[in-house]
């Protein structure tokens, strides 16, 4: 009978295993997402300096920017989930810290109307044009602080974990770096694709005088 014990213990392990591998993916791909999104929004926010020249960059990678936003968000809503939900690995690794999990349900809500109303802005008739275009620039600036702090505050978290997927020494130390490449990789695909489609929206947007109602 004792000689059945370690193999009764194999599965429970397994799933152990795979329980933290998961834990550690999700962390992986969040944080990997965030660099790709920091390099986007600075790419961004220069464009923002010089906004009517660079009105069409900004829509751009503006629209670039939207599926590797979903990813991201998707990454950090099932860790918020699985954390409540009482999964003991995400327990485990407990949460953030309590400023920035007050922050990430404000930050979330003020991507969508960021983006939102940027899209609203080259999609709807001109007559909405003054009102979209107040609440994207309202929205962009509380956004931004709320952005800085959520930025700083996941900062050391984002240097450690974003580089192991990339290096040949870490990567193989939890299964899927592959797929979660792909992730990035697909949503940068399908953010280039929304982008070029958008893009000739803008010479339609400039010559209904959008520019003349900000």
């Amino acid at each position: 009978m004792t000689d059945l014990a370690p193999t009764d213990t194999q599965p429970t392990r397994r799933l152990g295993r795979r329980q933290r591998d998961g834990v550690e993916s999700n962390a992986r791909l969040t944080a990997s997402v965030a660099v790709v999104l920091f390099v986007l929004l600075a790419a961004e926010g220069v464009t923002i300096l010089r906004i009517r020249p660079l009105l069409t960059p900004h829509v751009f990678i503006g629209m670039l920017l939207v599926p590797p936003v979903v990813l991201k968000v998707g990454s950090t809503t099932w860790r918020f989930a699985r954390y409540y939900l009482g999964s003991p690995e995400y327990r485990r690794k407990g949460p953030p810290p309590m400023v920035l999990r007050l922050l990430g349900p404000v930050l979330v809500t003020l991507t969508l109307i960021v983006f939102a109303s940027g899209i609203a802005l080259l999609l709807t008739p001109p007559a909405w044009h003054a009102r979209m275009l107040l609440l994207h620039k309202a929205s962009f600036i509380v956004w931004i602080a709320a952005m800085v702090i959520h930025v700083l505050g996941h900062l050391l978290d984002t240097a450690r974990l974003a580089p192991r997927d990339w290096m040949r020494r870490t990567r193989k130390q939890v299964r899927g770096a592959g797929l979660r490449q792909w992730s990035i990789a697909v949503s940068l695909a399908l953010g280039l694709l929304l982008a070029f489609v958008t893009v000739p929206e803008v010479g339609r947007w400039l010559v209904t005088g959008g520019f003349h109602h900000g």
